[in-house]
């Protein structure tokens, strides 16, 4: 891995640490210190603990309780050699005690606050929660993820207690100079309920109404009030399904009219459970879809053709002079026994081929070094 000291990276460059999907609530949540109320309401499922026996048939034995750092693994590792200067991820789970959960939606995601000393122990600085499931357990259970991870000094964005909350952007320090702001939004097309959507008094997440040119001129007027000189702007979105690489052509005009007319410099995607294709637009990074990072998927069956258990640590690096992307570094991991492990060599060879395989009609190939670190190639 390239190394992370300021000296080497350059007082202009901005070095992220983005992670997809983090789901450390359910499954998760029981095997950390502190857990939460193990009931469920899912139609096959009434207990998290059964997540937790899934697992273990599959892998062998998780310790419980795990300490804060255990379902990191290598990538904590990793994370000290780049030395990011801010860490987002999209976290998919509410983080609360409430026991009112939303009524018609089959799964419910939640930690207890308690433990939220899992996200401070990788260091997160900003979870974007315009998700399908930061409101799994109603507006109280909202209400408490915000507090709590704000309580643990972790930023929020794209949800809150009304539309101007929900809808401001996340704003990090980003190294010595410079600011990071996060924009959190999401999609229907990803499951979010309409009903979820703040507005003028009412709390919930910031669910665009449609990718259209209006709605990307809505945005460049939002990042044009806070953006500054130096100033790198991430737009988190939550959008499409689960499983699939195809990107509709309207989400990939909206990724670029965000770049072109917005202002944005990086598009952090979500929602699908695996990686899909990267694109660099007019030198400006997109994912369209980071896949999951953490969950508690183990032994469930079905979509195994997706590889789902193997994920990235996406490592970009932006010029802050122009929001450029000046390199992009990926790290393959394999989730096992709730815990995150350097893939193998075929493993990550697989991930290699897949995400050349999505990303080639975006102009954009991935190569593999000797220690198994991807790097993305463009232009």
């Amino acid at each position: 891995m390239p190394s992370g000291a300021s000296g080497q990276a350059g007082a202009s460059l901005l070095r992220l640490f983005l992670g997809g999907d983090v789901m450390t609530g359910r499954g998760i949540d029981q095997v950390l210190p502190r857990p939460g109320d193990p009931r469920l309401f899912e139609p096959n499922v009434r207990t998290a603990r059964d997540y937790v026996a899934l697992a273990e048939a599959k892998n062998g034995p998780i310790p419980q309780p795990a300490d804060y750092a255990y379902v990191w693994g290598d990538a904590l590792g990793v994370l000290d050699g780049v030395a990011p200067d801010a860490r987002i991820v999209n976290l998919e789970t509410s983080v609360t005690t409430s026991s009112e959960r939303w009524r018609g939606k089959p799964i419910h995601y939640r930690m207890h606050p308690d433990n939220v000393a899992c996200l401070r122990a990788a260091r997160i600085d900003c979870c974007a929660l315009a998700n399908n499931h930061v409101l799994d357990w109603g507006v109280a259970g909202l209400h408490e993820t915000v507090k709590t991870l704000r309580g643990a000094g972790i930023a929020t964005a794209g949800a809150g207690r009304e539309l101007e909350e929900a809808t401001a952007p996340a704003i990090l320090t980003g190294g010595p100079s410079g600011r990071v702001l996060v924009f959190g939004l999401g999609t229907e097309s990803s499951g979010i309920p309409r009903a979820w959507a703040a507005a003028a008094g009412r709390p919930g997440v910031h669910l665009l109404p449609d990718l259209s040119v209006e709605t990307v001129r809505r945005l460049a007027r939002q990042v044009e009030r806070v953006k500054g000189k130096s100033d790198v702007v991430v737009a988190s979105i939550h959008w499409g399904g689960n499983w699939g690489y195809a990107v509709s052509h309207e989400e990939r005009e909206f990724a670029h009219g965000l770049i072109e007319e917005a202002g944005v410099d990086v598009i952090h995607g979500h929602s699908s459970h695996h990686p899909k294709g990267m694109e660099v637009h007019r030198g400006r990074l997109i994912l369209y879809g980071c896949g999951d990072f953490l969950n508690d998927y183990e032994g469930i069956s079905g979509y195994e053709d997706f590889r789902s258990d193997l994920v990235l640590m996406y490592l970009p690096t932006i010029d802050r002079a122009d929001g450029r992307l000046a390199r992009f570094h990926l790290v393959p991991l394999q989730i096992r026994r709730f815990r995150l492990h350097r893939a193998s060599r075929a493993d990550a060879e697989w991930v290699r081929c897949t995400l050349n395989r999505t990303s080639e009609p975006y102009g954009t190939r991935v190569d593999r070094g000797p220690d198994d670190t991807l790097t993305v190639r463009w232009g």
